[in-house]
């Protein structure tokens, strides 16, 4: 495991409603720990259900044609510009925006996953579950809410959360 860098907050709240020690004192750097860890679990839970589905991190295409190649290509995008953060200026609407688009890659990623899944309970429940973690991490990146509501970004947090465990119910992830 490798150390974490110095712009990475260390233990700090998290989209599964866990709040660790160590939260950064900034309110800038504590909302983009927040955002960060939204986002990296939306592009975890993203990869996990194309692998479910069936489609390679190599369908991924600048020019995507297929939903496959969309999938893949929108958790391939995320994950990099999740991987920038710590390297750019404090914004807590862009860290909002790049938390907003990983929910939005996993939700493409459970329709594949649906799709492959075929009907069902737990398929349909997960499916939802991603639809409506997307639809509130737009809220939460939206322009009025500019990534810096609380109430918005708890909730975000929590469908998350929802999100994730769907998805392992579903056996996605």
């Amino acid at each position: 495991m490798s150390a974490p860098r110095e712009s990475e907050p260390q233990d700090t709240a998290s989209p599964t409603g866990t709040t660790r020690l160590d939260a950064p004192a900034d309110p800038a750097q504590a909302l983009r720990a927040q955002h960060a860890a939204r986002g990296r679990s939306a592009v975890d839970r993203a990869a996990a259900m194309c692998r479910y589905a069936g489609i390679a991190e190599d369908a991924a295409q600048a020019v995507p044609k297929d939903p496959a190649a969309k999938a893949a290509n929108a958790v391939r995008l995320s994950a990099q510009a999740l991987a920038r953060l710590p390297e750019l200026p404090l914004d807590p609407a862009a860290d909002a925006r790049c938390a907003r688009n990983a929910a939005a890659a996993a939700a493409d990623a459970a329709e594949a996953a649906q799709d492959r899944a075929g009907s069902g309970d737990l398929a349909e429940r997960a499916h939802r579950a991603a639809l409506a973690a997307a639809k509130v991490a737009g809220a939460a990146a939206a322009r009025a809410a500019g990534g810096r509501d609380e109430a918005l970004n708890r909730t975000a947090d929590a469908a998350e959360a929802a999100a994730v465990a769907a998805a392992e119910a579903a056996g996605w992830f």
